[in-house]
């Protein structure tokens, strides 16, 4: 696979990642089943390695996902994380900031949401909202925007230093993508749900949000928590590309089914 992690403190355009890319991959039906087919042995995987990171509450997972309106947050969870054991699995999105919330220091409401040992936590929408969305409408200055990437970086090698892998994924879609997302959603009934009239306000805005972004991801993405700039065009190849960097992230935990209760001879063990 492509090495799409970000270097620490590189100098970094998204113009130079193609959103259309599909690896090694063909842009065929044949090679797109084939993608699939690898997509749903990763998943298998992951619900095996999930249920023994949940046994041995030991160490958490941590997903970050973000990326531009359409680009594809909830459909990844809904795929990649198909397998995985609600019990040990919690989804979180931050929106708007409560009056409570904004009583506090912009990362309080995050901490409290970040998944405890044994667990994995998905942040769709994140903490990275908080020098994303202010930044492009004005809402902070430069100056709060650095000091916010170098607390983020902070926050985030507390978590890992207890004990938390961090993967940070950037959905990257290209603009007549998000116009092709934008117009089935107008267009099917049975997505019309999702729509939102403020995507298109936003929309207008897409070159200030890709410089939010690429200066977000150069200044945050560090080796313990990396960020992958993910080709998101296509929806299988997306889902593959995260499965792959999930499933790796814990096998590189090491974890071990944990040992039976001690005492017990189980050959010998009868239920009456």
């Amino acid at each position: 696979m492509k090495n799409y992690q970000v270097k620490p403190e590189s100098k970094l355009s998204l113009s130079h990642f193609d959103a259309d890319d599909t690896g090694d991959y063909k842009r065929t039906d044949k090679s797109k089943e084939k993608g699939k087919a690898v997509t749903e042995k990763l998943i298998n995987n992951l619900k095996e390695l999930q249920e023994r990171l949940y046994a041995n509450g030991n160490r958490a997972l941590l997903i970050v996902l973000q990326g531009m309106d359409t680009s594809g947050k909830d459909g990844t969870i809904k795929h990649v994380m198909s397998g995985v054991n609600p019990q040990g699995c919690k989804v979180v999105s931050f929106k708007t900031p409560s009056p409570e919330e904004l009583d506090h220091d912009f990362l309080w409401r995050v901490h409290q949401k970040a998944p405890a040992k044994g667990q994995i936590g998905i942040f769709n929408r994140s903490h990275y909202e908080d020098v994303l969305i202010t930044r492009v409408h004005g809402l902070i200055s430069d100056k709060v925007v650095k000091q916010r990437f170098n607390q983020i970086k902070e926050f985030e090698e507390l978590l890992s230093e207890s004990g938390t892998v961090i993967l940070k994924f950037f959905l990257h879609i290209s603009k007549d993508e998000q116009k092709k997302r934008l117009e089935e959603r107008i267009n099917n009934p049975e997505k019309r749900w999702k729509f939102n009239e403020a995507d298109l306000e936003e929309r207008k805005l897409w070159k200030n949000y890709l410089n939010a972004f690429e200066a977000m991801m150069a200044a945050t993405s560090t080796d313990r928590a990396p960020w992958y700039i993910v080709p998101s065009n296509h929806k299988w190849y997306r889902n593959w590309v995260i499965a792959d960097r999930i499933v790796n992230a814990l096998e590189d935990m090491k974890l071990k089914t944990p040992s039976a209760p001690a005492g017990i001879n189980f050959d010998k063990l009868k239920i009456e």
